[in-house]
């Protein structure tokens, strides 16, 4: 006996049905993953099956006794009081009876420690990733039988979503979820629910099989569709020779065109992919950001440890850690938002840097979306074309009415879309996005590491979403236990990275002599806490002779003096009549650029392998 019965159920709010005339049975324990794009619909779905929402037609019938807890996509406000109440909170009505006093502590302080929560913190103190784990007790604690997740990896680090996958995975519950997390749906879901156009289509299989199973699809609509439209427009023909139509009085060819017109009315098209540009600006100096034993902190407390980290021009850095650890104060202090508490911070030459912030506070709920990315003027310059703010909204799949409404009605998905267009605007050549792929939709998050890829400038970004950290980063900056370690590569790369320098100092440990492992393999740099020296530097350090003292105490100048000569030779190019010049001279100063870059990166290469021996 299905455990949910969902049949011939509509809901809508304006414009077109969100749902129309659905039908889906749900068995009890399956898992499931509901997809589709920003918001089609499926946080109301969940919230009729909840019922905090009632449809205008159809019906959700509950198998008996089915008990049904939902997790929100964000934290509500006003909520109070320590951990160990708010979960308390979720449990029925008749367990606050005197009574049952004995019993309602006791399903709490299980739940507490199945979630490894401090019931005596204060709920409004807990960093955001920490009350999401505590609303998420709250759903549990009374044991439903049904559990509806709203993006549970959203704001959660990587140990806590991996926590939270093999919990969820254990639980006997059924399991309705949206997701954006790539990895998280792939573990975890068994079927897979889709919302597209108003209709619930239930592709029953894994999410690879469904990547597969849905690209199939679309092609084969294409077809079929493109075959419908032939045939319209040859009826369309036949029907305007007029007397020659009357006079074979074939009126069933008639009705028929009458019926392919209503269907070709009725066809929702499929929603199009956002038309996403990024525009890099002028190029920065080819050094963006150099920090040299720099630590950070507040009040004389130190966060991070002294660290080396040198980032270039192009550079794609990812930043992995646990909530809390110190990565937005990190961030601060390579942007130069923050001075070092000791060491030194070097910050390249014309940076232009768009910040993306993972709490949307730049964006002001009470005005239009049209307002918001405009801030005041009608046209924005995009890649140097002009562009009308509606336009330009319409290519981030804003209909103008959503452009002209106040975002206070936006999804949390819209909301993200909305700060890309707002963020991508303007040129930048440094991209620092804090967590950017929170509720965007499969469709949107890929279009996006595309074009990151493409991106000439600079990037650093914080995420937790695993698949995103693959796709994007070049090197990837992780808060571990022993320190803070720079990585070659994604989240997988760290991974295989880790698994061998562990592999590795076990060897070295056992071996006869009880020497210690020096540098570890595989393209890591390790910071020592203490000395903020890595073990690579450490180990290749030699005493230095006079002549390369000397050339160490020369470079900065010289580097100066490479990017003052750049400066100089873009400023040259930059002048309307540069290119009425002889091709000759044109050829010059095209190939001094290119040498200078090369001579940029060689002397930055230098310097650094001179600084890590300068012990």
């Amino acid at each position: 006996m299905p455990q949910i019965t969902i049949q011939e159920l509509t809901i809508g709010y304006r414009g077109p049905s969100l749902l129309s005339e659905v039908s889906c049975r749900i068995e009890p324990g399956e898992r499931i993953g509901l997809l589709g794009r920003n918001g089609c619909g499926k946080t109301t779905l969940m919230r009729l099956i909840s019922g905090q929402e009632t449809p205008e037609s159809g019906k959700i019938e509950l198998s008996e006794a089915t008990r049904v807890a939902i997790l929100p996509q964000d934290v509500p406000m006003g909520i109070s009081g320590t951990a160990a109440e708010v979960i308390a909170l979720g449990l029925p009505a008749e367990m606050s009876d005197i009574e049952n006093h004995w019993e309602r502590d006791q399903m709490v302080d299980r739940t507490l420690e199945q979630m490894e929560i401090d019931g005596t913190a204060d709920f409004q103190r807990l960093s955001t990733g920490m009350k999401r784990r505590v609303l998420l007790a709250q759903a549990i604690v009374s044991k439903p039988d049904v559990l509806l997740l709203d993006e549970p990896t959203n704001h959660l680090d990587i140990d806590a979503i991996t926590w939270l996958e093999g919990f969820l995975g254990s639980l006997s519950s059924t399991l309705l979820f949206v997701t954006h997390d790539r990895a998280f749906l792939t573990r975890l879901a068994q079927r897979i629910l889709e919302i597209d156009r108003g209709k619930l289509f239930d592709w029953a299989c894994d999410y690879p099989t469904f990547l597969k199973r849905k690209e199939q699809a679309l092609l084969a609509e294409e077809k079929q569709q493109a075959l419908f439209d032939k045939k319209l427009a040859e009826e369309e023909v036949w029907i305007r020779t007029g007397v020659k139509a009357r006079r074979t009085r074939n009126e069933g060819r008639v009705r028929a065109l009458e019926a392919m017109r209503n269907l070709h009315a009725q066809r929702r098209k499929t929603e199009g992919n956002v038309k996403m540009q990024i525009d890099a600006g002028e190029r920065s100096g080819m050094l963006v950001c150099n920090l040299t034993g720099a630590s950070f902190g507040y009040d004389n407390k130190v966060i991070i440890p002294p660290l080396d980290i040198t980032i270039m021009r192009g550079d794609k850095l990812g930043i992995i850690g646990r909530n809390g650890a110190g990565k937005s104060t990190l961030l601060k202090g390579l942007l130069g938002k923050l001075d070092p508490m000791e060491g030194k911070v070097k910050l390249g030459t014309k940076l232009e840097i768009a910040y993306f912030d993972q709490t949307r506070e730049i964006l002001d709920i009470d005005k239009t979306a049209e307002e918001n990315v405009g801030q005041g003027k009608t046209m924005i310059t995009v890649n140097g074309k002009s562009k009308h703010i509606i336009g330009y909204l319409q290519d981030f799949l804003f209909t103008p009415e959503q452009a002209r409404s106040p975002i206070r009605f936006f999804s949390g998905g819209q909301r993200n879309r909305l700060l890309l267009a707002k963020l991508f605007a303007r040129p930048a050549n440094m991209l620092v996005m804090d967590e950017p792929t929170n509720d965007l939709d499969t469709e949107s998050l890929e279009l996006l590491e595309e074009r990151l890829v493409e991106y000439d400038g600079t990037v650093l970004v914080v995420s937790h979403d695993r698949s995103f950290l693959n796709n994007v980063v070049t090197s990837t900056v992780v808060f571990e236990e022993s320190g803070i370690k720079e990585y070659v590569g994604g989240y997988d790369d760290w991974l295989r990275q880790r698994k061998a320098a562990l592999k590795a100092a076990s060897k070295a440990n056992d071996a006869k002599n009880g020497s210690s492992s020096s540098a570890s393999k595989g393209g890591i740099k390790q910071t020592l806490p203490a000395s903020g020296k890595t073990q690579e530097s450490v180990a290749v350090a030699k005493k230095m002779s006079f002549k390369e003292r000397n050339e160490l105490e020369k470079m900065p100048g010289l580097i100066e003096s490479y990017e003052a000569e750049q400066r100089s030779l873009h400023t040259k190019m930059a002048e309307p009549e540069y290119f009425k010049l002889p091709q000759a001279t044109l050829q010059k100063d095209q190939s001094r650029l290119n040498e200078l870059d090369e001579l940029l990166v060689s002397a930055y290469a230098r310097w650094d392998e001179l600084s890590a021996r300068d012990v």
